[in-house]
This record gives structure tokens, C-alpha cells and sequence, in this order.
């Protein structure tokens, strides 16, 4: 397995994973995955990552928290994974590459706030010093069933201090 920056080529791949943690109805609030452009304009431009093992099996990518300067160095963490290569160590390869970017982007705190019942992402994310901070009780519907989340943060040792 390789993990290198994502180009638009692999788009399709990764909006095709995006689709799948949709579908699981554990990953993620939105309902379905954008186009290439909005997901370009929407992650920061740095820090964006593709696994490869013949085809993309996992992506990952930094969201700016804030347009605010003062919060320049404070990003959100998404991370997916194929459901054909989870249990792999695809999600923990993908998110250690992407501390390390984000820390050579002066990025000094990660956050994500994931689903209660994604275990598996917790446990990855708490495995790389995430640490929770906070419970965000019934914060967004989905399906008419208000969800809560998990608020986790990493904050650089290197980056930032």
C-alpha cells in the first residue's frame, strides 16, 4: 500500500468510498457526497490523501475549523476507508501520513467529532492522541433522529507552541 496526495483523477475512487460511510449511516451527517469541485473548495488544499493498493482504498483530508486567521492552524480530520479494506490498518496509516502533513502545514490542533457508535474510528483516532473533550449531545438529525457526537482534538507536541 502507498498513500500519496490526492489529484482530481481520483475523485471518482474516493467520492465512491465517501458514498459507502455514507451508507453506513455511522460516518458522517451528510447525506450524500459532493462533486469534485465543492470537495476541492471544501478541504484544505494541503493534507489530502489517497491508499492505494492497486486502487484507492482510503482517502483523507483536513476542513479548515474557521476562515478566522486565528484559527488557521486549527483543522477538522475526515478519514474513510472501503469497507473491502477495513480491519487493514488502512485508517491508521492514512491518519498518521496526515498528522504528519498537517504538522509540516504548521497545523497545530486536529479535531473530529465522530459518531458515538463508530467504535473502531475512536479507538484509531484515541491511538494517535486524540483525546475527547467533549459530548455533543443531539447536535444534527438524520432521518429525523437526532444523533450525538463524540468531540476528539489532537494537539501538535511540535507545531505550534
Amino acid at each position: 500500500m502507498t498513500i500519496r496526495m490526492v489529484n482530481p483523477e481520483d475523485y471518482p475512487s474516493v467520492k465512491e468510498i465517501y458514498e459507502l460511510g455514507i451508507a453506513t449511516g455511522n460516518a458522517t451527517f451528510q447525506t450524500e457526497a459532493p462533486s469534485w469541485e465543492t470537495w476541492d473548495k471544501d478541504h484544505l488544499k494541503t493534507c489530502r490523501l489517497v491508499a492505494i493498493d492497486e486502487t484507492v482504498i482510503g482517502w483523507a483530508a483536513l476542513t479548515p475549523v474557521s476562515g478566522r486567521c486565528v484559527y488557521a492552524g486549527v483543522a477538522e480530520v475526515s478519514v474513510y476507508v472501503h469497507p473491502n479494506a477495513q480491519s487493514n490498518g488502512v485508517g491508521k496509516k492514512l491518519l498518521e501520513a496526515l498528522i504528519r502533513e498537517s504538522e509540516k502545514e504548521n497545523i497545530w490542533t486536529l479535531q473530529a467529532g465522530i459518531f458515538p457508535e463508530n467504535k473502531t474510528s475512536l479507538h484509531v483516532h484515541k491511538q494517535f492522541g486524540f483525546r475527547e473533550i467533549g459530548y455533543r449531545e443531539k447536535i444534527g438529525k438524520m432521518k429525523d433522529i437526532w444523533r450525538d457526537t463524540i468531540l476528539l482534538e489532537r494537539r501538535s507536541k511540535t507545531v505550534g507552541l
